[in-house]
């Protein structure tokens, strides 16, 4: 297995520090995460003072970095220089800035924690300074989650506080907030904040801190959609039609299609049985029964009309063929289309 954001951060609290570190990818979370770590922790408030450096790319060319991180610690054993959004460095992608780096890896000061947080973008690793950066360095690479794996992250991450959480609360989460890990993380740690001892998060609990509603999200219009239940869902989009900040329609989109899309993969699949649903679909077990649900109310041609609905629907959010119709109006036609 590589290197993860769990396996650095479980190294730097062991004091198992690298002498540099290069955070790189698309998920920035994971990238401050770390960082963060390194800034907070890796020297006490006496020594940051004179051993602790932060830069930033646009700020710092590659020799000013290396001028930094090869200075030695006053008073300390180590020195921390941490160079953020080092994705701006002038010459990073340069001939000569990358040969200075190059150097550098092959003979780091030993003393110093190098932190490059190189966010968004990638080195080329048919590069030297990209094999380079992999063999020598612990480099991290992150990706964003899929929307299938972020109910995992949210139960995930409310385990490592120390919590559990209800299926019901980890899926209003994960479908209200969406992929955006920091501001999951944000919300999750604003509704941990209020309990002194471990105790089970549940809808009730969401909505009180976060101020989603246990009754009235796109959790519950999936549910409602599950079995044509036409009052509960018009009670909903009233609801959302009302309330257009809180509950923006690219989202509740996003989440249609992700399920009408798994329910065209459930009616294709041979074997549907729970444990080879959620297998197959990527959900929990807890999950798979509203699918293997849905399959008696949907035949497989009404799925392929759903998602054709939704594309449109798509499309029309964005301008496309629609000059006035409102958000509220575009949900309304979608979820009476859908079900009829």
């Amino acid at each position: 297995m590589g290197v993860t954001a769990e396996s650095i951060l479980s190294d730097l609290k062991s004091k198992a520090f690298a002498p540099v570190y290069f955070l790189q990818g698309e998920e920035t979370f994971y990238i401050d995460q770390i960082s963060d770590y390194i800034e907070n922790n890796v020297l006490n408030e006496t020594e940051k003072g004179f051993n602790q450096t932060i830069l930033y790319g646009r700020d710092a060319p590659v020799n000013i970095v290396l001028t930094n991180a090869k200075r030695f610690p006053m008073m300390s054993e180590r020195q921390v220089v941490i160079v953020k959004e080092a994705q701006n460095i002038p010459d990073i992608n340069k001939e000569v800035g990358q040969k200075m780096l190059c150097d550098y890896l092959e003979n780091p000061v030993p003393s110093t924690l190098l932190v490059f947080c190189h966010k968004n973008k990638i080195l080329d690793k048919r590069k030297a300074l990209g094999k380079l950066v992999e063999k020598k360095a612990v480099a991290l690479t992150t990706k964003k989650l899929y929307d299938n794996q972020i109910p995992a992250w949210v139960e995930g991450y409310i385990r490592s506080k120390g919590f559990n959480a209800t299926h019901k609360a980890v899926q209003m989460l994960s479908d209200s907030i969406g992929a955006n890990l920091e501001r999951l993380s944000n919300e999750i740690d604003k509704i941990l904040i209020n309990y002194k001892e471990p105790v089970q998060i549940d809808e009730h609990t969401v909505q009180k801190y976060v101020g989603i509603s246990k009754d009235y999200n796109v959790f519950e219009l999936q549910k409602a959609l599950i079995i044509k239940d036409v009052l509960k869902a018009n009670r909903i989009v009233n609801y959302f039609e009302a309330n257009p900040k809180k509950n923006p329609l690219l989202p509740v989109i996003a989440i249609l299609f992700s399920f009408y899309s798994k329910l065209l993969t459930a009616h294709h699949a041979k074997d549907k049985s729970e444990r080879n649903l959620a297998s197959q679909l990527r959900v929990s077990p807890y999950f798979v029964k509203d699918y293997i649900t849905a399959l008696r109310y949907y035949s497989l041609s009404k799925v392929v009309d759903n998602i054709h609905l939704i594309r449109n629907a798509d499309l029309h959010s964005k301008g496309i063929d629609n000059a006035s119709t409102s958000e509220g109006q575009l949900l309304r036609e979608l979820i009476f289309r859908l079900m009829h």
